[in-house]
């Protein structure tokens, strides 16, 4: 009997792209996956040296220190006051998304169903698969937002939980919240609200979930994009004080804690917003620089509502002839659209994680 066989990971088959764009002098500018380039702040990587926090277990749900900084943030920068106890680490966001369906059907069998935009991070459809659930996508409008009006009624009915992300990956969108949390309420639906990319918002001021209150919501946000941690692997959620329990106590049995000086390295991060301002005046800079060159080329691209990537419509079909074009032309390594949802195939996504004299040498092979 053949059981689950993992289906091969998007970025790896992008190696005969990434090896066409290769062949160009100074070699391909690799636009596919959304990794920072930029240097986290020093006084970071200073309290990430510190090898005292490393000497004993660090508390599964996160350091009081590193909660209180979270909670600060969050009411800084959003408006949104929760008392630490509402507040949990963990190791990056991706484990969190990717575990969290199985976690919450353990705690309620009868439901089997998650729902997540269908344009949006593989990883929210894969822990479902990995949970045994239904994954099943929630289609978006004109503007690449989920349009919670086409959810099923017997979806709703079988939901564990509706993931909701802002703005979007790779789309740019930026949903209405307060509705979402209101659909989540009144279906009795945790709603799951992924804000990685927050810090990043160019329609309007960052958005949380958490700005309609915490019952039967949850936050997720990282220092992965925030701060150039992706190699750290530290993030929290926050939002319900049942949820955040709950889930906080399934988590240290499992085992799941953030390294001590990856901990004290996030305190610092959180308390500090000028670095971030930094990074948001580069992407959007870079953002700006890659829809010239894009125009140049014959594409038309626009700046998304927010996130650092471009969404771009391919005129020749389904998404890789344009990527095959931007690697044997100018050496550009992006993402075809179906690695996010077949609803995205016919684009491509071009993430601005590259410095700018990296994305300017694409102007200059473009001549």
């Amino acid at each position: 009997m053949a059981g689950f066989v993992p289906p091969p990971y998007p970025y790896d088959r992008l190696a005969p792209i990434a090896a066409e764009a290769a062949r160009h002098d100074g070699g391909a500018v690799d636009l596919s996956i959304g990794t920072p380039c930029d240097p986290p702040p020093p006084e970071v990587v200073a309290a990430l040296a510190d090898p005292t926090p490393a000497r004993g277990y660090p508390p599964s749900i996160g350091t009081p220190a590193y909660r209180e900084a979270a909670a600060g943030w969050l009411a800084r920068r959003f408006g949104a006051e929760l008392p630490v106890e509402q507040v949990a680490a963990c190791v990056g966001t991706k484990e969190f998304v990717a575990g969290v369906p199985q976690w919450l059907r353990l705690r309620n069998p009868e439901r089997d169903t998650v729902l997540y935009p269908a344009v949006s991070y593989p990883t929210y459809a894969m822990g479902a698969t990995l949970a045994g659930c239904r994954a099943v996508p929630v289609p978006v409008d004109d503007a690449w937002r989920i349009d919670l009006s086409r959810i099923e009624p017997a979806d709703a009915d079988r939901a564990l939980c509706l993931w909701v992300n802002t703005p979007g990956n790779p789309c740019g969108g930026v949903d209405d919240l307060a509705a979402a949390a209101d659909w989540g309420r009144r279906h009795g639906v945790p709603v799951l609200s992924d804000e990685c990319y927050a810090e990043f918002t160019w329609n309007g001021p960052p958005r949380s979930i958490l700005r309609s209150g915490s019952d039967g919501v949850l936050a997720v946000h990282s220092l992965s994009k925030r701060s150039n941690l992706a190699g750290a692997r530290i993030g929290f959620y926050a939002g319900d004080g049942d949820l955040v329990g709950y889930l906080s106590e399934v988590r240290k049995h499992a085992g799941f804690m953030p390294a001590g000086p990856v901990q004290a390295a996030g305190v610092v991060a959180w308390a500090d917003d000028e670095h971030v301002d930094e990074q948001r005046a580069r992407y959007r800079e870079r953002l700006d620089v890659l829809v010239e060159i894009l125009a140049g080329m014959g594409v038309d691209a626009r700046l998304p509502d927010g996130a650092f990537y471009l969404w771009v419509e391919d005129p020749d079909g389904d998404g890789w002839p344009l990527a095959r074009r931007l690697a044997s032309e100018v050496g550009a390594v992006v993402s075809p659209g179906e690695f996010y949802g077949p609803t995205g195939a016919g684009r491509v996504r071009i993430a601005a994680v590259q410095p700018l004299e990296r994305i300017r040498l694409l102007a200059a092979r473009a001549g």
